[in-house]
């Protein structure tokens, strides 16, 4: 795997959006000791690699994620790229979960601030980055509509919504990507949420698709994050859960040398093979890991490597996150019915 990876495009939703088969997830950028002018760094690289699909919040630092992001894409590189961001978390606790807010002033200041930290004209993919499950997700998509009109937004998306949230919003205005969790070790959406986006024909951008690390680091990362590190706190990651994960980690190991490929190349291999409506966004803060990740393309897998990893990512423990934060606004809880908000 030597030679220079071609990254193929794929067609997200079918309103016209194409990005590359997989992005980058730029979250991480934000919490790292490393200087700005690495990320930016990094950034070129991947955007000179063919990575045209850029994922970002205006939550993550918060405000400094984009503020990278639009230093890096000065000097012409705007129009190489496909850039998403998100809105509407507030604040996050570990403890008591995630402070979301859709109402449709605030989508209108949210989208102006990103606009302006980014440096660009317009958003080709905004984001709902949670549900605000207080008022009715339509007043929210009215918001986006009225935004896409204005030609600051291109499309419009959701992140971690139910299927009848995903449904309701895309009665509006089309929905052209959900965002969600989806890994070897992350299968509760394929249930519903999958089949959902399909029939409506919506595009799926998985985020975290190495595990949060697990699949490129495996015992090494749980046992080195630092003292702040979210992912301390995350079930999968701890105890028993820890362990019978490390069993599921080395049956992936010895497939990927088999197939003569990395451990992290062949879980996003496996994410990548769902679909060509699929585009993963893995993180990172490291050039050579980066790398590492698109090389997943050129990585095919047999019907039988499928169902391989099928079997061994059954057995799969602990929850995505702590109790607190799933049961905030991580639960896919839906939103009150706009036909009482409208008899109030």
């Amino acid at each position: 795997m030597g030679e220079a990876v071609v990254i193929p495009t794929r067609k997200i939703g079918c309103q016209g959006l194409q990005v590359s088969a997989i992005g980058l997830g730029c979250m991480s950028m934000s919490q790292t000791p490393k200087s700005q002018q690495e990320m930016i760094e990094l950034l070129h690289t991947a955007i000179d690699s063919g990575v045209t699909f850029l994922d970002t919040s205006d939550i993550y630092g918060p405000h400094t994620n984009e503020l990278l992001i639009g230093q890096a894409l000065k000097g012409g590189r705007r129009e190489k790229v496909q850039l998403a961001t998100k809105f509407g978390i507030t604040s996050i606790s570990l403890a008591e979960g995630l402070a979301v807010t859709g109402d449709p002033t605030y989508v209108k200041e949210a989208c102006a601030g990103s606009l302006k930290r980014l440096g660009v004209e317009f958003i080709d993919l905004y984001y709902v980055h949670r549900i605000d499950t207080t008022i009715p997700i339509e007043l929210t998509m009215e918001a986006l509509k009225e935004l896409v009109e204005e030609g600051k937004i291109k499309y419009i998306g959701l992140s971690e919504a139910s299927p009848e949230t995903i449904r309701r919003a895309h009665a509006v205005h089309p929905i052209t990507a959900v965002q969600l969790e989806w890994s070897l070790w992350t299968r509760d959406v394929e249930e519903e949420v999958i089949p959902t986006c399909r029939e409506l024909g919506i595009g799926i951008v998985p985020y975290s698709p190495l595990g949060k690390g697990f699949f490129s680091s495996g015992l090494n990362l749980a046992e080195n994050l630092a003292l702040g590190d979210f992912r301390r706190n995350i079930p999968k990651f701890q105890g028993e859960n820890l362990e019978q994960n490390m069993v599921l980690l080395e049956r992936v190991n010895k497939m990927a040398k088999k197939k003569g490929c990395t451990t992290s190349q062949l879980a996003l291999a496996w994410v990548l093979q769902q679909g060509d409506d699929v585009s993963p966004i893995p993180g990172t803060t490291k050039i050579e890991n980066f790398k590492e990740n698109i090389g997943a393309v050129s990585v095919k897998l047999t019907h039988q490597d499928m169902d391989d990893l099928e079997t061994i990512a059954s057995s799969v423990k602990g929850e995505r996150y702590p109790d607190a934060v799933m049961k905030s606004n991580w639960n896919n809880a839906n939103t009150p019915p706009l036909s009482s908000w409208k008899a109030k």
